[in-house]
């Protein structure tokens, strides 16, 4: 028997959304993965660097399952609840945790690789001066319109401007402002699929930049509205953009 509106609704609601492990999903949503592997990727790169710095590391869990790790790595984090998690997770490996959002309090060149899986935005002017001469940033990044299928059901239709904030063309030329050089660039466009409502409400409730005033009295219409349209017609089908960008300091 499947479970009513209200049920999911309470459900989604009750469950903690710190930290960046969205397994609370499993069985309710499903979404593509990169050709590119970025936790394949990071991991050979950790192995070959001698001082690395995660910037945005969320909850810790992508740097945690790296199988090696540089004797220096430092994660930064600057949501207080995701900090107190990354660095339950990450100090038993060594890692030094920092509060910290786009201004890195660490000296000029000190590393030379800086990762970072889905950050909200990236401090290219910051990355390149910590970086070290012939060091490398790879980060795998949110794309333009991302899973706004969902965002503009809620919303509305957005402006061009929206759609395209985060299009991997201006990373490019932001990296190259700040004085680095991109080596490696890619972008796909990934299905996603929600299967029931209370998936999407976990979901809003985690990425809080896709519906920034979200909250399910607030839209408490349309997810019933949505709830009706997915018993009837099944998952709400959206389509996540993702980019891999890889910048060197040139030597």
């Amino acid at each position: 028997m499947s479970r009513t509106f209200e049920e999911l609704v309470a459900e989604a609601g009750a469950v903690p959304v710190t930290g960046w492990d969205f397994s609370w999903l499993d069985g309710r949503a499903t979404e593509q993965r990169p050709s590119w592997g970025y936790s394949r990727l990071m991991g050979e790169r950790l192995a070959q660097a001698a001082a690395a710095l995660d910037v945005q590391t969320g909850g810790g869990e992508v740097l945690a399952g790296a199988p090696r790790l540089p004797v220096l790595t430092v994660a930064t984090e600057a949501w207080r609840p995701n900090l107190a998690r990354a660095a339950a997770v990450l100090r038993p490996r060594g890692v030094a945790v920092v509060g910290a959002g786009d201004a890195l309090p660490f000296t000029g060149e000190a590393f030379d690789l800086v990762v970072s899986r889905h950050p909200v935005n990236t401090a290219w002017a910051e990355i390149a001066r910590v970086l070290r001469r012939g060091g490398c940033y790879l980060s795998q990044q949110v794309g333009p319109a991302s899973v706004f299928e969902l965002v503009e059901y809620f919303l509305g239709p957005q402006p061009p401007e929206v759609r395209d904030r985060r299009h991997p063309d201006r990373a490019r030329a932001a990296a190259q402002a700040a004085g680095l050089e991109v080596v490696d660039l890619r972008s796909e466009s990934l299905r996603t699929e929600f299967f029931d409502v209370g998936a999407v409400i976990y979901f809003l409730r985690k990425v809080i930049w896709m519906v920034p005033d979200f909250t399910v009295a607030r839209y408490r219409r349309q997810l019933a509205a949505l709830h009706d349209r997915m018993r009837a017609e099944g998952p709400f089908v959206a389509h996540t953009t993702r980019f891999l960008i890889e910048a060197r300091r040139p030597a």
